[in-house]
């Protein structure tokens, strides 16, 4: 007999009945025993591969999540889905295929669970794309669903010789080092023999990006949504203790299952508000403006850019973490992670205490088992902020109707209004060759368009231009701005997913190199010094989106499919237009 009664749930098509002998007698080939079909399945999906460090490490941890669903009466079935790396697809054309990926996840998860009937999920993510991605499935399906973090990388440490210039051999380093060091190789201020020696220790064991780039950023997300158990995601990915959250991740979704909770009575509208106040306070990936809109649309809910940027904009930021700040995702963890830096929210009244979490507890309720403070250092008080308002900043203007995202973290407010002529280009690669060949001028405002969601397409992120820039010690002395993306670990005034993009002729496609563009972080302007009657006669004049080479395959699909930047570049109606709930059918 199991514990569970299977009459209403998705696996009872595959598993109970007579008419069912020939399924079972499937998971009968592969070792299951009777009382382990009748339980309810449980779909454990992990993006394992051996594409980077950031996945490395989870197959390990589907193991102990399974252990977990074993243990609370439930016969776990993992399968694995794509990912897409961006350390690795960074720079050249694989970047385009880093946003599609996305959607990929989502709906390759979507089709495995609908496809064999899984009652419930537990998806472990541990590179960028791939954790909305799951997320986005979970609230897709609205199951029960917990979601897992693969956990950060450890910092790397550089030797202490002196061919390595000071700076490098006394921080903590990350990817984001390595791309800035490429910068300083270019203009001679580090040898081939230093970059040889940096790239050997940056990275020194499996997990994701160390700082506070995309994947922490949605790490963090996950525990503020309610989607992953609280401090789950801090630990890096090397500690044994990640199995312990892993196996209770799997006890975890079982107890939700026998309480009917599913993913969509955690994600809502106020548990969405949480995760972007702990984007803010934390100066996250200015991604999290992107996904954040995505996982909102799979359930329905109308969040968008402009309501991500709206509490970005009243959230005080006092958490120092990279690339703004000093400290790396394993400082956070030691330092009592996420629900710390809730518990301070709370105590501003910036946390919906009410949200559902998959412990079955509220937000509030989890609050109340933290007995840890911040520490002053990591997470400072809330009352003694790093800055008054987030970390990272909405603009709107002429230049951007649909709104733009920077990320301000780290850059003094004296820095955050810049003035300055255009220097229009086409795409990333004539960006970057322009700044390797120093062909651009201080105060300048660099353009980088077509590289949108639809125009790039893929909306590619830009991290090899700024951190060159950066390298270069001019990431103060230009601004730049996008219909593209930057990664999480871009620092310098960088606007992203500037709307509408340029092959969905917005105004970032009708200026010129010589325009004045002004962008404004603390009023949340971004505007360029022409008249509505000039924009109009360009838009007139204006040749239409220009022809890229992907005329076919997986990336024409989602150029084809994908909506604004602003709703989160997202491919299918979403929730809003659903006619069945998975669950129900």
């Amino acid at each position: 007999m199991t514990k569970f009664d299977k009459s209403k749930l998705p696996s009872r098509y595959v598993t109970e009945g007579p008419a069912r002998a020939p399924h079972r007698s499937y998971y009968y080939a592969m070792g299951m025993t009777e009382q382990e079909i009748h339980q309810p399945l449980v779909g454990v999906a992990t993006c394992w591969n051996e594409a980077a460090p950031c996945n490395i490490a989870l197959s390990r941890q589907a193991q102990a999540v399974k252990g977990g669903v074993k243990e609370a009466h439930g016969s776990p079935r993992e399968f694995t889905t794509i990912t897409v790396t961006d350390g690795i697809a960074m720079g050249h054309e694989g970047m385009r295929s880093s946003l599609a990926s996305r959607e990929a996840i989502a709906d390759t998860v979507e089709l495995t669970m609908r496809g064999h009937c899984y009652d419930a999920l537990v998806g472990l993510a541990g590179c960028d794309k791939s954790l909305p991605g799951m997320m986005m499935a979970m609230v897709r399906l609205n199951v029960p669903s917990v979601f897992v973090y693969g956990g950060s990388i450890l910092p790397g440490k550089a030797p202490q010789v002196d061919e390595i210039p000071e700076d490098f051999r006394t921080r903590d380093l990350t990817v984001q080092d390595m791309f800035e060091a490429v910068g300083r190789n270019q203009n001679g201020t580090l040898s081939d023999a230093a970059l040889e020696m940096l790239e050997r220790v940056a990275c020194p064991s499996s997990g994701a990006c160390g700082g506070q780039f995309t994947a922490n950023t949605m790490a963090c997300v996950s525990e503020a949504i309610g989607l992953a158990l609280m401090n789950s995601s801090g630990m890096p990915a090397p500690y044994e203790s990640r199995d312990q959250y892993g196996e209770a991740s799997g006890v975890a979704v079982m107890s939700l299952l026998d309480r009917n909770i599913r993913a969509r009575d955690v994600v809502t509208r106020q548990s969405l508000e949480n995760a972007a106040r702990v984007v803010a306070c934390t100066g996250g990936s200015t991604n999290a403006g992107l996904h954040l809109p995505a996982i909102a649309h799979e359930a329905g809910i109308e969040f968008y850019l402009d309501d991500v940027c709206e509490i970005f904009r009243d959230t005080p930021y006092f958490v120092d973490l990279k690339p703004g700040g000093q400290f790396v995702a394993k400082d956070l963890f030691d330092a009592g992670g996420i629900p710390v830096v809730m518990k301070e929210l709370r105590k501003a009244g910036l946390i919906h205490e009410d949200c559902m979490t998959a412990s079955g507890r509220s937000i509030g309720e989890e609050l109340e088992l933290i007995d840890r403070e911040a520490d002053g250092k990591v997470i400072h008080p809330i009352d003694k902020p790093l800055t008054a308002t987030g970390g990272v900043v909405g603009l709107k203007g002429n230049l951007a109707p649909q709104g733009a995202i920077v990320k301000v973290a780290g850059i003094a407010p004296e820095h955050q209004v810049f003035t300055g002529p255009a220097r229009v280009f086409e795409s990333e690669e004539e960006a970057f060759e322009a700044v390797k060949a120093r062909s651009y001028e201080e105060g300048e405002v660099i353009v980088i368009r077509n590289e949108g969601p639809a125009g790039g397409p893929g909306m590619r992120e830009m991290l090899a231009t700024t951190a060159a820039l950066s390298g270069q010690g001019m990431g103060k002395k230009v601004a730049l701005i996008t219909d593209g993306r930057f990664s999480g670990a871009t620092r310098g005034f960088c606007v992203g997913h500037v709307g509408p993009e340029a092959a969905h002729g917005g105004p970032i496609a009708l200026i010129a190199t010589g325009d004045s563009i002004t962008i404004d972080a603390i009023r949340g302007e971004l505007s360029v010094d022409l008249d509505d009657k000039e924009l109009a006669r360009r838009k007139a004049a204006w040749p239409g989106p220009r022809e890229t080479i992907y005329a076919s395959g997986a990336i024409w699909k989602f150029a084809k499919l994908v909506g604004e930047t602003y709703k989160g570049a997202v491919t299918h109606p979403g929730g809003a237009a659903e006619r069945h709930v998975y669950m129900d059918l």
